[in-house]
């Protein structure tokens, strides 16, 4: 048995910059796919591992690399400036954190390891300046890398020697293989290579084959998500699709799911649905919308990206329509109990669903126990929220929703930078687009966001107080609005009237 204060990073012989970086990020042991992966990767192997979202996979291909450039630049003959790194990820959000990671690693090596992230469409002339430096590692999606590699203003032939595939799961299914393909054409003939991925599907397999040679297979001995004690997982069986619209009301209302909560569905209209429909209880959510740039997809500054969008401090994610295969239910459930954090799953199902909740049940529960507990929820004692929940989904249109999209795109053309030239040189467009007529997605009934006391079901009465914080908010504006008012602020006086003089 291995000692277990050989386990530590201080015992991996990474440079000491590097490990002051990793003590700067708090992370007083490796996690497990790091323990295993840095060594192997520092004898020069190539790497196939899984590892479940949120395990440090960025960090142990990260610090191996860092780790073989610093090497190199120390101890080998003087050479030229050239990219020796290239990580392809399937999105430019993961890009970025990826980038972002590396830096934080490289923060006291700076001077030494440079780093450039290339995903970026509509950056392109800037990006050929930064790789005319000749940055020691570049990340990008794999059509932004093949897009340099055909223009010349990247050359990897001669000089890469480390190639990183993250999330390789998911990088033909993001429609990514022609140019994967065609980009291995501009590689040099030897590099080392990792493939690190969150599931072992035959898209993996396939690109096993093209990218790895005589590779060391990481298959850990963990779950593919937390266990039971951080990450908590159940399901709920809905009757009718109303009657998931009611549940969520509910869960969301009375506070029985708390903190910051992502939910799910499976096309961009049902999540535009979805907002419009809790925007007419005062609940608020938005949009993640792919068509749409990052900034307006989400303005919270906690936000970070990973596998498309990655939110720091989930409390939990909600299934509101199942996943479409067992994949998609892992990565939806890894944006919850990252890192040392608790989370919970709630999936909602259809009767029609089950026997594909099976399916995913069973690739999940490897030791044969069930893994979606029933979440256990008493549907009649919400019966008295119904009509609220019909007559909020009767406002939800299939108009609303096209003017909700329409105003989001709206919001993107006003604050977008890269129009902005184009409004200077035609102040007048701008000017009618910013006095073009309101859109009004959805009415929204001021009444239904308050919950009076005598629908709250009796077991959570004394539990949850749903309007307690709209008086408070209600008094405030009650207030600012006599204040904002002249007719009510107005006070008449009385005059006093000064004594008449006098004459001497």
């Amino acid at each position: 048995m291995a000692d277990p204060e050989a386990l530590g990073f201080e015992h991996m012989g990474l440079d000491p910059r590097l490990l002051q970086a990793v003590a700067d990020l708090g992370w007083s042991r490796p996690t497990l796919i790091q323990e295993k992966a840095i060594p192997l990767a520092l004898e020069g192997k190539d790497l196939l591992a899984r590892a479940r979202t949120g395990s440090g996979k960025t960090a142990a291909y990260a610090l191996p690399a860092l780790q073989l450039l610093l090497h190199r630049k120390a101890t080998g003959p003087a050479v030229e400036q050239a990219v020796r790194g290239l990580v392809l990820v399937p999105t430019k959000e993961l890009a970025r954190q990826a980038r972002s990671m590396i830096q934080q690693l490289a923060a006291y090596c700076a001077r030494d390891i440079r780093v450039a992230d290339v995903s970026a469409a509509e950056d392109t002339a800037s990006q050929r300046a930064v790789l005319m430096e000749k940055p020691d590692i570049v990340v990008g999606t794999p059509s932004r890398i093949l897009n340099h590699l055909q223009q010349a203003s990247l050359v990897l032939r001669d000089s890469l020697e480390l190639l990183v595939l993250d999330e390789a799961d998911l990088l033909f299914s993001f429609g990514f293989e022609e140019e994967l393909k065609s980009l291995l054409c501009h590689l040099p003939r030897i590099y080392q290579a990792f493939l690190m991925s969150a599931t072992f599907n035959e898209d993996v397999q396939a690109l096993k084959e093209l990218v790895l040679h005589n590779p060391v297979t990481l298959k850990l001995q963990e779950s593919q998500l937390p266990g039971p004690d951080q990450l908590r997982q159940f399901q709920v069986v809905c009757q009718t699709e109303e009657d998931k619209f009611l549940l969520l009301y509910a869960l969301l209302k009375l506070s029985l799911v708390r903190g910051k909560s992502l939910l799910f569905v499976n096309t961009l209209e049902r999540s535009y649905r979805l907002r419009l429909f809790l925007e007419q209880f005062s609940i608020p959510a938005c949009v993640l919308n792919g068509e749409l740039p990052l900034c307006s997809r989400a303005s919270d500054p906690e936000a970070g990206v990973a596998r498309g969008i990655d939110f720091h401090h989930v409390s939990a994610v909600l299934n509101f329509d199942l996943p479409p295969t067992p994949e998609a239910y892992i990565h939806r459930a890894g944006r919850t109990a990252r890192a040392n954090n608790p989370g919970m799953v709630l999936t909602f199902v259809l009767p029609t669903e089950q026997s594909h909740l099976h399916t995913i049940e069973e690739l999940l529960g490897e030791s044969g126990a069930p893994v979606l507990l029933p979440y256990q929820f008493r549907m009649e004692e919400i019966e008295g929220f119904r009509y609220r929940c019909r007559d909020a989904m009767r406002s939800v249109t299939k108009q609303a929703i096209r003017e909700a999209r329409l105003k989001e795109i709206k919001e993107e053309l006003l604050h977008s930078e890269r129009l902005k030239t184009y409004f200077e040189d035609n102040p007048r467009d701008l000017q009618l687009l910013r006095h073009d007529l309101p859109l009004h997605p959805a009415v929204v009934k001021p009444h239904l966001g308050h919950v009076p006391d005598y629908l709250v079901p009796p077991a959570l009465r004394g539990l949850v107080r749903p309007h307690k914080k709209r008086k408070k908010l209600a008094s405030r504006k009650v207030k600012k609005a006599k204040t904002q008012n002249p007719l009510h602020s107005f006070r008449h006086r009385k005059e006093r009237r000064r004594p008449t003089a006098v004459p001497s």
